[in-house]
């Protein structure tokens, strides 16, 4: 993409309205646009980086053995008051009447849905195990929405529901999920911290919350620092194996880490005093096993191993693909702007030309242009008629990780500038030496 001809509406001064920095960020690098109060518009970065987490979740939940489906976004509420939600919800529920003055509503979440979609289609133990999840919009019509895609009313959530004949199975479908959530999260360049949670309206007595460390996270965490030196990096799983999936969850579990409405004081004492963490975190998912809560209030059942019927275990689990967004940003920038990690990144590198209409220039920067999409790279070349500072400005603002700048100086010597983003450090490489550094960094991203 060339600069001049994309729509990147970026602004020199902070908005008044935005209270923190991802908020700020986004409207500032053109990212979004406030529709109404908790509701944005995703303009072209802002809605390239939201495709790119959500590819990421369908590639572990792929690799997992789950199954997408598309479920719509309005719901009649027969089904909630089938599962008895209907009235408990609350007021974040926006309930509607369509002409024929039936009661709908817009979904916040989809277990009565997809439980009647599995109790019209599966009816023998031989069909389970089975996981069925969507990325779609949903929305909670919050009171006080704020912080932008942090906490707006209408959000992208990745919902997924298991379906097994036993609880040993449906732990394991709980266990399975913990793991492919601690990929997902590393993959996009965060540490994401499994806490034990409150299960709120969902229900379940089993449920962990994924919480990013961040000093403007809407909940007060507590938890043992050793559960920051965790990683999952490039582990092998069989999502068959139960003893595997239960060990991983059992690793990052182990140590303590609880939000605000589960801590345990007495608990929390007995993790040694240098290592005790008291801090803020933003949610960014959440895994739910809730037994047959809905099965068995909705009719779910199958045929089991000796023909009698039984209800279904199951599970839900969420991840906020764009309150994610928000949370790579609240974790990842500095003064001059966003820092996006590499697995996630709107566009691999950025090409400045410090010389627009200089021919040598031009004609480096269209040969760069091209033998990096040559290669399969998205590069974004700012080609506009514009001072120096000022694009090295936008380029700081957006957060590509990787800028090659080039300028008639540079190009007498053979050489162009390549400049890490995180560090602020910069080299001088021929034109064919920093378009093959730039590939073999992201050959090594997942």
């Amino acid at each position: 993409m060339r600069l001049s001809r994309y729509f990147l509406p970026v602004l020199k001064e902070n908005p008044s309205e935005a209270q923190i920095v991802s908020h700020r960020l986004m409207l500032r690098a053109g990212m979004i646009k406030q529709a109404s109060a908790g509701i944005y518009s995703w303009l072209p970065l802002g809605f390239k980086v939201l495709r790119k987490l959500e590819n990421i979740v369908h590639e572990e939940q792929a690799r997992a053995g789950h199954i997408a489906i598309q479920m719509p976004v309005i719901q009649s509420a027969d089904l909630w008051r089938e599962s008895g939600r209907y009235d408990d919800y609350g007021q974040e529920m926006l309930r509607m009447k369509d002409r024929h003055d039936r009661d709908m509503l817009f979904t916040p979440t989809a277990e009565e849905l997809v439980t009647d979609i599995f109790r019209g289609h599966v009816s023998s133990y031989k069909d389970l195990p089975l996981t069925l999840y969507q990325i779609q919009w949903k929305f909670r019509d919050e009171i006080r929405p704020r912080f932008g895609v942090m906490r707006g009313r209408e959000f992208y959530m990745k919902d997924g529901y298991n379906f097994d004949l036993n609880k040993e199975d449906a732990l394991h479908a709980y266990n399975r999920h913990l793991v492919t959530y601690l990929r997902t999260y590393e993959r996009m360049g965060l540490q994401a911290i499994p806490m034990r949670a409150d299960s709120g309206p969902i229900g379940g007595d089993n449920t962990h919350e994924f919480l990013v460390l961040a000093d403007t996270g809407e909940s007060e965490v507590f938890y043992d620092s050793a559960v920051t030196d965790l990683t999952f990096g490039d582990r092998q799983i069989d999502y068959d194996d139960h003893a595997q999936c239960r060990s991983i969850l059992e690793e990052f579990t182990s140590k303590y880490a609880r939000t605000d409405e589960t801590h345990d004081e007495a608990l929390f004492n007995q993790v040694p005093e240098d290592r005790r963490r008291v801090a803020r975190g933003i949610e960014v998912g959440q895994i739910f096993y809730f037994g047959t809560k809905y099965s068995e209030a909705m009719g779910a059942t199958v045929q089991g191993p000796d023909g009698k019927p039984v209800p279904v275990h199951m599970g839900s689990h969420g991840i906020g693909v764009s309150r994610l967004v928000g949370a790579i940003i609240e974790a990842s920038h500095d003064d001059k702007g966003i820092i996006w990690p590499e697995g996630v990144t709107p566009f691999h590198c950025g090409i400045v030309n410090l010389k627009q209409g200089d021919d040598e220039a031009d004609a480096a920067c269209d040969s760069l242009y091209k033998a990096m999409t040559a290669l399969g790279l998205d590069p974004l070349y700012d080609d506009r008629k514009e001072r120096a500072g000022g694009k090295f400005a936008t380029m700081d603002l957006i957060g590509l990780p990787w800028r090659i700048t080039v300028g008639p100086r540079g190009l007498k010597n053979g050489v162009v500038e390549l400049t890490n983003r995180r560090t602020g450090e910069s080299e001088e490489l021929s034109p064919e030496a920093a378009v093959t550094k730039i590939a073999e960094i992201y050959q090594n991203i997942a």
